[in-house]
């Protein structure tokens, strides 16, 4: 149930950005080019990872839209269940795991970061730049699976799926574009 008085009480992210263009509007363009542009890591991969931080942070919402959408990518269906029950035994590519471990450590943990932790994703064959764009993802999801509880959005599953294949299908432009201004 949305907490903002203004909206439906079932008022999905959607009509929040529409209610709020002026900080919709810059969020998405940010969305946009952390999980849209190039990146040592595919669309899929980066919806995988948006994904399962949602899930480590409980938020339902950003973890169904995003599983759809990395489903829709091309991720194996239930592998984000998977990996949120155990990354070590998940069947995930053993490159991601170190990555996936990284984040995770951000999410609930972000002080015990180490250089260590750094290295284990460096060791894996990634770049700086991976680096660089996986911390983008998970940043961004974490502000974004707080934003979202916080506000008091939430969705069936029916909405969920529609969502997920609006971002496969236009992107995050595309949910921009259907803000008006």
């Amino acid at each position: 149930m949305a907490y903002l008085k203004s909206l439906s009480p079932d008022a999905a992210l959607l009509q929040v950005f529409q209610a709020y263009p002026a900080t919709a509007h810059p969020l998405l363009e940010l969305h946009e080019r952390v999980l849209r542009e190039d990146s040592p890591f595919t669309v899929a991969e980066r919806e995988l990872m948006a994904a399962y931080v949602s899930g480590l942070n409980d938020c339902a919402y950003c973890h169904g839209v995003h599983t759809r959408t990395a489903e829709a990518f091309g991720v194996p269906a239930g592998l984000l269940t998977a990996l949120l029950h155990d990354l070590d035994t998940a069947p995930v590519d053993a490159r991601l795991r170190p990555v996936l471990r990284y984040l995770r450590t951000l999410t609930r943990t972000p002080a015990r970061l180490t250089e260590a932790d750094a290295e284990e994703v460096y060791a894996a064959g990634w770049d700086e730049r991976a680096l660089h764009d996986a911390v983008l993802v998970g940043a961004l999801f974490n502000f974004m699976n707080r934003m979202v509880e916080g506000l008091g959005v939430s969705a069936d599953a029916s909405y969920l799926r529609t969502s997920g294949d609006r971002l496969h299908e236009r992107g995050y432009a595309g949910l921009a574009a259907l803000l008006g201004d």
